[in-house]
């Protein structure tokens, strides 16, 4: 009942002012939240890549100006020459919203979007990682996936991301399951009407199992999005069922989330990789976090009226 009311808090000014000034937040953004700046979150990092593999992002999206892009671009840069100089790009990424690169810029967004993804691409490539696209809401969906076509012409790792709440993406995975192509698969975050998505838990669990199950019989390198035991397990029997190596696919989970399921599948020999998010701009992303976990949300409202 609150996921829909949390997401359109999202997208309210007056609610990130009040939620910004609350006293408690901070302390309840850390958990979700590796730090506001890249010195922050490294150490965080140096400690996650001791058993598992790491993806940064940078937080920020729906940028409406270009200096702001810009300055996005700046730090992914600066940030993976970092990683790079830290021996750490062989098991950290970063996750790059295209939003934040220019997207949505009145003129020439997607071509602004595109040279500065490409950017931060040939950042990644000198020092030997990877680039994943994060997805946002399914009005970005086409943009973001002929943006990634382009870049995979010339950067063929390139990820991208398909949320299975979406109808469409039963189709988008049979289109991105070849050699090659590297997809997270998770359930989405957005608010999104019932034309476009399924609305129903069980609906959209399902459509992540038929997801999944086109990822796995393919060629592709699948990266499995998810905290649910129930949706782990399908994936580890498929990987079974489709024959796969330990080193063809991946699971993904959220920093701060289930920390003890994470250690167990990497000590099981599993490729996990925890999605770490840094900097100033955490306030969307913090209340997609509360709007996927009630506990979370009850710890919160409580917090903000005893202590205001």
């Amino acid at each position: 009942m609150l996921r829909t009311p949390l997401l359109v808090a999202a997208r309210s000014s007056a609610c990130r002012t009040l939620v910004e000034r609350a006293p408690v937040t901070r302390g309840l953004v850390s958990r979700f939240v590796a730090g506001s700046s890249q010195e922050q979150a490294l150490p965080a990092v140096q400690e996650l890549t001791r058993d598992r593999f790491v993806t940064l992002d940078h937080l920020g999206e729906d940028t409406t100006d270009i200096t702001q892009a810009q300055a996005t671009v700046t730090a992914y840069s600066g940030l993976l020459r970092e990683l790079g100089r830290r021996g750490l790009a062989d098991r950290t990424e970063v996750s790059v919203k295209l939003s934040a690169v220019g997207q949505f810029l009145s003129a020439d967004g997607e071509k602004v979007a595109l040279d500065n993804a490409r950017r931060i691409c040939e950042e990644a490539a000198a020092v030997g990682t990877t680039v994943t696209l994060d997805m946002e809401d399914h009005t970005t969906t086409d943009s973001t996936l002929g943006i990634l076509r382009d870049l995979r012409v010339d950067f063929p790792w390139v990820g991208a991301v398909l949320q299975a709440y979406l109808h469409r993406t039963e189709a988008d995975c049979r289109d991105l399951r070849n050699a090659g192509s590297r997809v997270r698969l998770c359930k989405g975050a957005y608010d999104e009407p019932a034309s476009v998505a399924y609305r129903d838990k069980g609906e959209v669990d399902r459509s992540y199992v038929r997801c999944l199950k086109i990822l796995m019989a393919g060629e592709g390198y699948p990266m499995i999005a998810s905290h649910d035991p129930r949706l782990i397990a399908i994936a580890q029997k498929l990987a079974a069922d489709t024959g796969r190596s330990p080193d063809s696919y991946e699971y993904q989970m959220l920093y701060g989330i289930r920390d003890a399921e994470q250690v167990r599948l990497a000590a099981e020999g599993n490729r996990m990789r925890v999605y770490v998010p840094y900097g100033d701009e955490w306030y969307g992303y913090f209340m997609r976090r509360l709007a996927e976990r009630p506990a979370n949300v009850a710890f919160f409202a409580r917090s903000l009226l005893s202590r205001g």
